[in-house]
């Protein structure tokens, strides 16, 4: 091994915990951006939007979306709190397993089975309730 192969080895590889952290931190910038969405919303609308109960739904489903990636976020944390230093991860394997043909056909249509919601899902249907939600009406 050349020096320099041995310098793009060393760079693509850096510790799990550094790695989950930084995840972390995307995650919460994520759930900030979520939640800047509902006052805006209620700021383009007039004030009757609340009156609605699919409004209602839609701004639940916020605070929801805002609560799950908070909750996802610390438990990546708590888990990199606890892992020893030591462990690596090789970037450039890692992010080449995801390839852009299979992002392409699972959004064309594919099934997305691994979610416990689905993606899209008419508004004439009753939401699912998760844990924590409850009915104003």
């Amino acid at each position: 091994m050349t020096p320099l192969q041995h310098v793009e080895t060393a760079a693509t590889e850096e510790t799990l915990p550094a790695v989950l952290l930084r995840i972390v931190s995307e995650l919460h910038d994520i759930a900030y951006l979520i939640e800047r969405v509902e006052p805006q919303l209620l700021d383009i609308s007039d004030a009757n939007i609340l009156a609605s109960p699919e409004t209602m739904k839609v701004v639940q489903g916020i605070d929801l979306a805002v609560q799950k990636t908070r909750g996802i976020a610390e438990f990546i944390d708590t888990i990199a709190g606890t892992m020893p230093e030591g462990w690596t991860v090789d970037l450039a394997t890692a992010l080449s397993l995801v390839k852009l043909t299979e992002m392409q056909r699972a959004l064309g249509g594919g099934s997305f089975h691994a979610h416990s919601q689905p993606l899209a899902q008419p508004m004439t249907q009753p939401m699912a309730k998760a844990a924590g939600d409850f009915d104003f009406f």
